[in-house]
């Protein structure tokens, strides 16, 4: 039993799929019922507004009751071994990125098409037939639509390759809901220090919460940490992370992006205003193999 306050006989007529499941999908169709619950005191991230969204948007991420998702597509740009993969893009964060590359939607609950589950669910199984080797739930942020990447999970067969794109920002309540459910986490680790995550995401306490949260995920399925490099955040952000990873999960596979590009609101800020010098690439790569970290691409 999920140790949240609420119980699971809330009834399936607040779910656009039905109960009639076994393994995993029975699992995540009972955790669907709850998460809805929860929205009237929504705890899904860090942030703890305590809003209640079944009346109203509110809180940090400003999304309601009611999912919305920008891109639904075959995806061949994530980590080899997950490509391709049918990727579904939920509208909606609870971090304020300023370099964040699909901001626009990001940002805005509202953004997009209206979710129903049961119907990306048979999307993502044609993708599947046709070769999509995993289904991708991202965002924005798909931790403040638990019920509703719950509510796809129950419509997927059990067989089905999961992979749960995060920012790491989720709450412990929100991780309990997801335990057993994605085999595979692919979370980012963004800042080495809560100076640069404050400035240029808008978030207070970043390192203590992601830590929590990979060292959870860890246990809990298979881990892929995502790391950004960024002009003029090699040593602030990468070598602390860097050394973290090496120290508390050596062997981790992790995933060193060098791609960055001044989108969204990036040139708010000097140093982000280009791309990644030659010579920081040079030298974050040496850091992480100094490290002996297990980089993937």
């Amino acid at each position: 039993m999920v140790g949240v306050p609420y119980p699971l006989d809330v009834g399936s007529s607040m779910l656009n799929v039905r109960c009639f499941h076994s393994g995993r999908a029975a699992l995540a169709c009972e955790r669907a019922a709850v998460a809805k619950a929860m929205l009237a005191n929504c705890h899904f991230c860090e942030h703890h507004c305590g809003v209640n969204r079944l009346v109203a948007p509110g809180g940090r991420c400003h999304a309601g009751a009611g999912p919305r998702f920008f891109s639904a597509q075959v995806e061949v740009s994530d980590e080899l071994e997950l490509i391709p993969t049918f990727a579904i893009a939920l509208s909606g964060c609870d971090l304020r990125c300023d370099f964040c590359i699909t901001g626009a939607a990001s940002w805005n609950p509202r953004a997009g098409e209206n979710f129903n589950a049961g119907e990306m669910a048979a999307k993502a199984k044609v993708a599947m037939r046709n070769g999509a080797r995993t289904v991708m739930v991202l965002g924005g942020e798909p931790t403040i639509h638990l019920p509703a990447a719950l509510e796809l999970v129950a419509a997927l067969p059990d067989s089905a390759r999961l992979v749960w794109k995060t920012n790491a920002h989720g709450s412990a309540q929100a991780r309990e809901l997801l335990e057993d459910l994605f085999d595979v986490w692919l979370a980012d680790f963004k800042f080495g220090n809560d100076v640069c995550a404050h400035r240029l995401a808008g978030v207070s306490d970043y390192g203590r919460v992601v830590r929590e949260s990979l060292l959870w995920a860890n246990e809990h399925s298979e881990l892929i940490v995502r790391h950004l490099l960024m002009p003029g955040h090699v040593e602030c952000c990468w070598r602390p992370v860097a050394e973290w990873l090496a120290e508390n999960l050596p062997g981790v596979k992790v995933n060193l992006r060098s791609g960055f590009w001044p989108g969204w609101h990036a040139r708010r800020h000097s140093e982000l205003r280009g791309t990644v010098s030659g010579e920081e690439t040079r030298r974050a790569i040496e850091i992480a193999e100094n490290r002996g970290l297990n980089l993937i691409e």
